[in-house]
C-alpha cells in the first residue's frame, strides 16, 4: 500500500501525467451531457446544470465558512438578490430588457454590496451568535421579497416574476439549439456549457485566493482570531473581504439560475436551501476546494438518485411499500448522519483539518 502511495505521488508531480490527466478530465465534461441524455434522458442533463450552480453557490459559502470560519446560516440571501437584479431588469416586469453581460457582474456585485452591509454589524460576533444573525438576514430578504408588491409592486410578491430573458451575447442565444462541427447542440447544452465555464473560472479564483496572502490570512483568522490580529492583520477588513466574495459568488449563481429557469419566487430562496449549501462545505470538507465540490454533486445527485426507490419497491415487491417522498427524506437524513459520525471532517477533507481531526482523537 505504501508502495502504491509513493508511486501515486511521484505521478502527481510529473507535469505530463498531469496535464494528460486534465485533457481526459475535459473531455469526459465535453461529453457529458450527450451520455447522460442517451442514458437517462435530458432531465438528468437539467439536474447537471443544477450541480454546476450549485458547486458556484457551495464554493462561494467556502470562502466565508471554510476559509474565514464565519458560520453564515443565510447565504441564500445573496442567491435570492443576484436572481432578483437579473429577473427585474431582463422580464416584462418593468419592461427592461438588460444584456446578459451587464446584469451577471451588476448581481455579482448588489450581492457583494449587501455581504459588506450584513458583515459590518457582525464583525464581533462569533459561532452561534452570527449564525443567528445570518439566519435572520435570510429571511429578511425573503419576506421583503415576498411582501414588496405594494404599494408599488417591486418583486410581484409571492408569484414571483415569470418570463425573465434567457441569457444571449450578442447575436448567439442560449435558448437556441446551434450547430458546431456538424453536432447539434441543444439549448440546455448551451447552459451546462456556460456554467461549467463559470465554475472553472470561480475554482480558478478560489484556487488564488487560498493561496494568497488574503487566503492565509482568512485561515488565520479561522484558526485564532486574537492571535491573527496581534499578527498585524486587520482581521475587520479581511472578514468583510470574505463575506463581500462569498456573497459575489452567491450573486452570479443567482443570476444565472434566473436566466436558467425563466422564473423566480420567493419560495426558490428558503432556509433549506442555506442550510443544504451548507452542507455541501461541511460534509465535503470545510476550506478543501476538491472536497467541496465533491459534496455538492452529491447532495443535488443523491436525492434526485433516490426518486427511483418507487420503481425499485415496486420491482421487488410488486407495489410501494414505504412512499417514496418520505423514504427519499429518511435515506437522505441517515447518509448525512452517517457522514457526520464517521467522517467528522467531511468526505475529502483538507490535508490540515484532517490533521486536527486526528490530534483530537
Amino acid at each position: 500500500m505504501s508502495d502504491l502511495i509513493s508511486h501515486w505521488q511521484n505521478l502527481k508531480h510529473n507535469s505530463r501525467v498531469v496535464w494528460i490527466v486534465y485533457a481526459m478530465l475535459a473531455l469526459l465534461l465535453a461529453v457529458l451531457p450527450f451520455a447522460v441524455s442517451a442514458v437517462a434522458g435530458n432531465a438528468w442533463v437539467r439536474i447537471l446544470a443544477s450541480v454546476l450552480l450549485y458547486i458556484i453557490l457551495a464554493l462561494g459559502l467556502n470562502i466565508v465558512v471554510g476559509f474565514a470560519g464565519l458560520l453564515d446560516l443565510g447565504y441564500v440571501a445573496f442567491f435570492a438578490i443576484g436572481a432578483y437584479c437579473y429577473a427585474l431588469l431582463a422580464s416584462p416586469h418593468f419592461g427592461l430588457h438588460l444584456p446578459a453581460w451587464l446584469l451577471l457582474p451588476t448581481g455579482a456585485l448588489v450581492a457583494g454590496v449587501f455581504g459588506v452591509l450584513i458583515g459590518a454589524p457582525t464583525l464581533r460576533l462569533r459561532g452561534d451568535y452570527l449564525a443567528i444573525v445570518t439566519l435572520g438576514f435570510g429571511e429578511i430578504i425573503r419576506i421583503f421579497l415576498n411582501n414588496l408588491d405594494a404599494p408599488i409592486n417591486i418583486t410581484n410578491g409571492p408569484q414571483g416574476v415569470d418570463r425573465i430573458d434567457p441569457l444571449q451575447f450578442g447575436a448567439l442565444s442560449l435558448a437556441h439549439s446551434h450547430q458546431l462541427l456538424g453536432l447539434t447542440v441543444p439549448a440546455l447544452y448551451n447552459y451546462y456549457y456556460l456554467f461549467l465555464l463559470l465554475v472553472l473560472g470561480v475554482i480558478f479564483i478560489s484556487l488564488r485566493l487560498e493561496d494568497s496572502r488574503i487566503g492565509r490570512a482568512w485561515i488565520a483568522i479561522r484558526e485564532d482570531e486574537v492571535a491573527a490580529a496581534a499578527m498585524g492583520i486587520n482581521t475587520r477588513n479581511i472578514k468583510l473581504l470574505a463575506f463581500a466574495m462569498g456573497a459575489s459568488f452567491g450573486g452570479l449563481a443567482g443570476g444565472l439560475f434566473a436566466s436558467f429557469q425563466g422564473f423566480v419566487s420567493p419560495e426558490s430562496f428558503t432556509l433549506i436551501e442555506s442550510v443544504m449549501i451548507l452542507c455541501m462545505v461541511v460534509l465535503g470538507g470545510m476550506g478543501h476546494i476538491p472536497g467541496v465540490i465533491l459534496g455538492a454533486v452529491l447532495l443535488v445527485v443523491l436525492p434526485e438518485a433516490l426518486r427511483y426507490i418507487g420503481d425499485l419497491q415496486n420491482a421487488t415487491f410488486g407495489r410501494v411499500v414505504v412512499d417514496p417522498s418520505d423514504l427519499r427524506l429518511l435515506l437522505f437524513g441517515l447518509a448525512l448522519v452517517s457522514m457526520m459520525l464517521l467522517r467528522p471532517s467531511g468526505l475529502w477533507p483538507s490535508p490540515i483539518r484532517k490533521r486536527e481531526f486526528a490530534a483530537g482523537e
